[in-house]
């Protein structure tokens, strides 16, 4: 059925009609429902245009269950829901979002009731919302997540419910016009409990931003975030992923990862902002351009907990003050850097599992406890700050067998070359 009009697309939907295409662009006057099995969709105009569906002071289109949303430009209020699930039941069967231009947030959240549910996402470019006001937020290591514009979340306690999920050409936000809040969020209950299994992850660039203000330590966000509960094959993002603000990490799992491959641009902007922080077990980390943070205390990669098996970046530069290149606190296996490991910084506060503490830019930092099996530095490991250390190993932690192509230089005032417990 073919409708131009809220009032028509409103009777399609009570008439239950199933298959539904909107011709026109329609103003609704409050959020629209999709029963079981229906499915709309937007049909190009005379001009190649597909129709805009907008929501004036309403969250937008809501889905129950095995429900397809497809061709269409979505405009909802920035801080509202565009899309957003309704129903609980056991199975909500398959929920397809595909060739979309969204404004506000696109949620899908299984609660206590729901055993099982499927998302697939292709070409989907949601390019602004504001979720930092929900309240569904996971924690752990002393801070809280605000939710993504993309957020997929199972938070079913049940061991048996299991949330699947397929994205590919995701985009989000826009370069220096980022969204509020994460940019991906996927998530599962937590350790314990309902799962979320992320067959291929794929995004073109994300750019996000959750406006923390400076010295709040407990609330963090990222660009793309595999959390707790998450098991994700396969997570390549080909476009750049830039965060903005304060404590907004750019790659981060708390979760796990068999293979994530960047092949683009990783950046952080902010204070106490991670190139790439990982909680969780990870067996191959790939990025194949340069990895750089400005920012206070931004680190470029950080292995606080978990593992990874194999990880590589092509190079590691970071500007602020307290700005790590490398700190490891876990044992991983072999880390290969392609290219230099550099800082600019001196000592300056950063962000550690929800404390603030004073950090050297060091270049590399082994902490106690921290181990590889092998370190490959191809390039330098090269800082420029005062009063810094390029390369230092703590009591207790390892670099395993070390192997450095270049020279490690420490170009500062009172700075020094290596130091070893």
């Amino acid at each position: 059925m073919t409708i131009s009009t809220f009032n028509d697309l409103v009777s399609a939907i009570q008439n239950g009609q199933k298959e539904i295409t909107i011709t026109r662009s329609i103003l609704c006057n409050y959020s629209i429902f999709l029963p079981e099995g229906v499915n709309l969709s937007g049909k190009p105009q005379e001009n190649g245009q597909l129709p805009l569906l907008s929501f004036q002071h309403s969250d937008g289109i809501g889905v129950s269950a095995n429900n397809a949303v497809k061709n269409l430009n979505i405009d909802a209020p920035v801080n509202h829901k565009a899309i957003f699930n309704t129903a609980v039941q056991q199975d909500l069967g398959i929920f397809t979002f595909e060739n979309l231009l969204v404004k506000g947030q696109i949620s899908i959240i299984t609660r206590v009731g729901v055993e099982k549910a499927s998302v697939v996402i292709d070409n989907v470019d949601i390019h602004s919302a504001d979720t930092r006001h929900y309240l569904e937020q996971p924690q752990k290591y002393g801070v809280n997540v605000l939710q993504g514009a993309l957020t997929i979340y199972n938070i079913n306690p049940g061991s048996d419910s299991l949330l699947s999920v397929t994205v590919a050409n995701l985009s989000i936000g826009r370069k220096n016009a980022p969204v509020s809040g994460s940019g991906v969020f996927i998530s599962g209950f937590g350790d314990q409990g309902g799962k979320t299994i992320i067959s291929k992850l794929h995004t073109k660039a994300v750019y996000s931003n959750g406006k923390i203000p400076l010295g709040v330590a407990d609330y963090i966000t990222a660009g793309v975030f595999v959390l707790y509960g998450a098991h994700a094959n396969e997570v390549v993002t080909d476009g750049e992923v830039i965060t903005y603000g304060v404590n907004d990490m750019v790659l981060d799992v708390w979760g796990s990862v068999d293979n994530w491959t960047s092949n683009a641009p990783v950046i952080s902007y902010g204070p106490s902002g991670v190139g790439f922080v990982n909680f969780g077990i990870v067996k191959n980390f790939t990025v194949n351009a340069p990895l750089q943070t400005y920012g206070l205390g931004a680190r470029g990669y950080n292995q606080y907990d978990g593992t990874v098996d194999n990880i590589l970046f092509q190079s590691i530069e970071t500007f602020g003050d307290g700005s790590v290149g490398i700190q490891i606190s876990k044992k991983i296996g072999t880390l290969t850097v392609n290219g230099d490991v550099t800082t600019h910084g001196s000592i300056g506060s950063s962000l550690v599992k929800g404390v603030y503490v004073d950090l050297p830019a060091y270049a590399v930092s082994i902490k106690n406890g921290g181990e590889a099996n092998r370190i490959i530095i191809k390039g330098s490991i090269v800082t420029y700050g005062n009063n810094v250390t390029s390369y230092i190993v703590e009591r207790g932690g390892s670099p395993g067998a070390l192997t450095v192509g270049g020279q490690i230089t420490a170009n500062g005032q009172n700075a020094q070359v290596k130091k070893t417990d």
